[in-house]
């Protein structure tokens, strides 16, 4: 199983946000701080938003931030509302057309099913507070600036 680039560079944002605290964070910085185009952050925005994970304000002042706590959405949460299908195998797939005789009283099936719960119980146990605070330098690694963030250290020259 593979988590997609929408999921990935969603958790990105959250993060970005979450680092940001206090102030509006804007796409176009989000997108440089992580090398991604504005368009494809838009995209992923539209279903953060209406999860209520952002919250977005328009205008020329306009940006994003977090609908909730960092310390109240899940990883579970995002990828819920970013991954399209959680189909391991065929017969998770809710199309209904499952040629395999075993479909009912498979093992496999029932294998795959405990283990993407367990994938899910762990996801439900970090938050987005949980990886950026294990990241002390993150304000710095983003490129954020200004009062509240950690300011880039000059680099002073060995004395001779």
């Amino acid at each position: 199983m593979r988590l997609t680039k929408q999921t990935n560079y969603a958790v990105r944002m959250l993060m970005y946000c979450a680092a940001n605290e206090g102030h509006l964070s804007r796409i176009p910085e989000i997108a440089k701080a992580y090398g991604v185009s504005e368009l494809f952050l838009f995209k992923i925005l539209q279903p953060l938003n209406k999860a209520g994970l952002v919250e977005t304000l328009r205008g020329r002042n306009g940006g994003v931030r977090l609908g909730k706590p960092a310390a109240e959405i899940t990883l579970f949460d995002v990828v819920r509302v970013t991954e399209d299908s959680f189909a391991m195998a065929e017969c998770f797939e809710d199309d209904g057309v499952v040629e395999c005789p075993l479909v009912d009283s498979c093992g496999l099936n029932s294998a795959l099913r405990k283990a993407l719960n367990a994938f899910f119980a762990v996801l439900s146990e970090y938050t987005i507070d949980d990886l950026v605070k294990a990241r002390p330098q993150i304000n710095f690694l983003l490129g954020l600036t200004g009062e509240q963030h950690y300011r880039k250290p000059s680099v002073v020259a060995p004395a001779a």
